[in-house]
This record gives structure tokens, sequence and C-alpha cells, in this order.
């Protein structure tokens, strides 16, 4: 069985790199907020291109410290409005309701599944104080238009950049497209820790230091509080796991760039729709190859019975979820469609060429 992801086999390259680095964590005897998370913050920002970068304990808490920091400076008020994309892992709706800020969801495009600008302002009211645009499956969203209708409206723009370590547009990469940008280091992303783990990107001093101190109980110095903070810290075991897979990472995208271009160029079956091409297709890193197929689960059978593993991403629109069923009247066709017809197929940087080609034939040979 060819697995969907297999993260024992995308970590045991790094193997030899992990042990050094854990034991220089274990000599050090500093396990929170020491050398290697702010050595981390630094390469990371680095990389991304902003001025700073705050290590925390996952994406949703890296999304819901954007948002409260913003309201600690006075951008954001409890009850504002913030646009969300209806097709999105339920992660980005729950920051913004953890924030005390009421989520909107808009409709998407059906060819780049993220947040559809044309869409956006008939969704606004006197409330609408942000945009929070999530680079679905690794694909960055439309940012140009989005901040021209944000610069209209004097908004705020935030990236959901979850799965999109390494994307770029015009030059610049995921993370540095916006106001602030929050990551997800969740093992399966293209950026994976060896737990939760995320972090928050901004060229702004005044929110990084408030999210610095909101991190570590509204604190930044010891026993002195001046906000009503929360327990998010990148600790320091998963960010020197992070600094060896930054330096692979470029690698492993272009690998899966690799991969994407074959199944797009191999992959001839009507019944299957590819995912559309980006103009600029180093833009894309391809966290998820996600077809569209009308008989999902006849598919996935097929594709079980010939020893491949598929998954969804994701079976129940966010808004759709008992979760956030106060917000079950939203309507947003497109989202609701495709949450019906997506399927993941296998793509990483260990997939062989054996595999990815095998991956490729089958899928051409499925029939309704």
């Amino acid at each position: 069985m060819i697995k969907f992801l297999d993260l024992k086999k995308i970590n045991e390259r790094h193997r030899k790199e992990f042990q050094e680095a854990i034991n220089k964590v274990l000599d050090s005897g500093w396990y929170i907020l020491g050398e290697q998370v702010e050595c981390f913050e630094k390469e990371f920002a680095e990389y991304v291109g902003t001025s700073y970068c705050i290590g925390v304990g996952s994406g949703l808490d890296a999304l819901t410290l954007i948002l409260e920091g913003y309201k600690e400076l006075g951008l954001l008020s409890t009850g504002d409005e913030v646009i969300v994309p209806a097709n999105t892992f339920i992660a980005t709706i729950l920051a913004v309701i953890k924030a005390g800020l009421t989520p909107v969801p808009v409709d998407v495009n059906e060819n780049t599944f993220n947040l559809n600008p044309e869409l956006i302002e008939k969704k606004f009211s006197s409330k609408t104080k942000a945009i929070i645009a999530v680079h679905l499956y690794g694909r960055v969203a439309d940012m140009s238009r989005i901040k021209e209708i944000a610069h209209k409206y004097n908004l705020l723009v935030i990236e959901d950049a979850a799965q999109a370590h390494g994307a770029m547009l015009d030059g610049f990469k995921s993370g540095n497209l916006s106001d602030a940008a929050a990551f997800s280091f969740y093992p399966g992303k293209n950026l994976g820790a060896l737990g939760d783990g995320g972090a928050i990107t901004t060229n702004n001093q005044n929110l990084a230091e408030v999210i610095a101190s909101l991190r570590n109980y509204g604190s930044s110095k010891k026993y002195i509080h001046d906000y009503i903070g929360t327990n998010s810290r990148l600790d320091e075991l998963q960010a020197t796991i992070l600094r060896v897979k930054l330096k692979y990472l470029d690698q492993d995208n272009d690998k899966r760039r690799q991969i994407a271009s074959f199944y797009i160029e191999n992959i001839k079956n009507e019944f299957v729709r590819l995912p559309e091409i980006p103009e600029n297709t180093m833009s894309h890193v391809w966290h998820l190859f996600v077809v569209r197929v009308t008989n999902r689960d006849l598919f996935m059978e097929f594709m079980k019975n010939n020893g491949i593993q598929t998954q969804i991403h994701y079976p129940v629109p966010p808004f759709k979820q008992n979760a956030l069923k106060n917000y079950s009247s939203n309507n947003c066709p497109v989202a609701e469609k495709l949450h019906k017809e997506v399927v993941s197929l296998p793509i990483s940087p260990v997939l062989t060429e054996n595999e990815y080609k095998k991956i490729a034939e089958i899928t051409s040979l499925f029939s309704l």
C-alpha cells in the first residue's frame, strides 16, 4: 500500500541531525523560550522575508494571537467582523471566534479553491475590519486583489499560511504578503515539527512585541504582566527540529512540484478533474494535490483496491459543522460543491518515482 503520507520516512532522513540537535537542547538545561527558539525565529523570519517571527504553540494559536494582538493595539474590537473563506480548515474560523470576533464566510473560486475576491465586498458591513486569506493546499490566494480591496476600506489583511511554507507571489514569500501571517508546524505540513507548533510573521514591531507577551502569560518581563495572556510557546525541542528541517524546505518543495507536474502531465481521465496550474508554477508548494471526482467514494475504493491510500480535505465545510451551527445559514454553493468532490492524492518529498508513476497510472484507469 502506498501511504498517503509517510511521516516516519520523511523524518528518518534527518535522524542523525535530529539526535545531534536534541542533545544540544538536553545539554543546555534550558527548555522553554531559549536559544533554539530565538535562533529559529530569526532564521524563519529571514526565510520568509519579514522583520519579526514569534514562535507559538500551534497554527490555531498563531491566528488567534494575531487577532488578540490587534485588539490590544486598538485596531480590532470585540464583535468586529472578519472575512474568511468558506473553504478552509475549521481552525481559521475558530481563531476568529476565540478572539471574540465574528467570522463572515465568503465563497471561493472553483478553480483555485481560495477566497474569491470578487465576492468579498458583497459581505461587507460597518463592522468589517479584517480579511483572513487562506493559502489553501499550498497555493497563494489572490493577494493583489485582496489587498487592493483592503486598502480601499482600510481593513487589516492576515494570511493563514498554515499550508504554504515557501509559497511565493511576485517575488515575495507567503508570510510576507500581508499585515501578519500565521503558520502551523503540525507534523504533516511542508515544514513539520515532531509535534505541535506554530509561528507568526510580521513587519509590525508593535504587533510583534504584544504577541510575544501574549504567548507568555501576557508578560515581557518575569512576573510582570501587561496583558491577559495565554501559554502558547514554541518549545526548544520543536524549534531545534524545525531548524534542521528548514534547511531542506525548498528542496522538498521542489520535489513536490516535480510530482505535481508529473501528475498533471500523465493523469488522463475524463472522470478526474485535475487542479488548475498557477501561471507561476513556482508559487505553489503543493501541500496537497487535490483532484475532483463526482463519485468520490467509488474512486477512493478503487484506489484502495489498487494499493493507494487517498484522503479527503475536507469532507464537511466548516460552516456545516455542529460546532459552527450558528453560522450554518450562510450560502456558499461553490465551497459546498467542492467539499463533496475533492480527493487528495499522495504527494510528498519521499514518494519514489515508481510510486508516483503508479499513482498516475491507476488514477488514469478509474472509470464510473
